[in-house]
């Protein structure tokens, strides 16, 4: 028990430190994505004549979200690689033919931007 306090300590201390130093953006959005970019990825998810996303699943700051596809949290540890998360929002029935999420992109329901922002915004949950 005391390793993981120690470890919890040293890490809060850590994030603290960058949060300091103002590095907190650069950890937080790696990839590239802007906070501007975030947040509009963000409003195409929640947008129910857009992304639709919160009709199945369950999204932080989300209302009313759906609860028949997973939950999206902890997006970064289940899609380390994000052209793989790109790739399940562009078009689902190539990893799993029987899904029934929506094929955003080979459907043009949205536009490559748009999946690159809700991408942004998906990952970083």
């Amino acid at each position: 028990m005391r390793r993981f306090s120690k470890i919890v300590s040293t890490t809060t201390f850590i994030a603290v430190a960058i949060t300091g130093l103002g590095l907190a953006s650069s950890a937080v959005y790696a990839a590239g994505a802007s906070k501007s970019d975030i947040e509009k990825g963000k409003e195409i998810a929640f947008n129910r004549k857009k992304g639709n996303c919160l009709a199945c699943h369950m999204i932080k700051g989300g209302n009313l979200p759906g609860n028949i596809a997973p939950p999206l949290v902890a997006m970064q540890q289940r899609f380390p690689d994000r052209a793989k998360l790109r790739a399940q929002i562009y078009d689902a029935t190539v990893a799993n033919p029987n899904t029934i999420m929506i094929p955003f992109g080979r459907h043009k329901v949205l536009t490559d931007k748009e999946i690159d922002l809700v991408t942004d915004f998906i990952h970083q949950l």
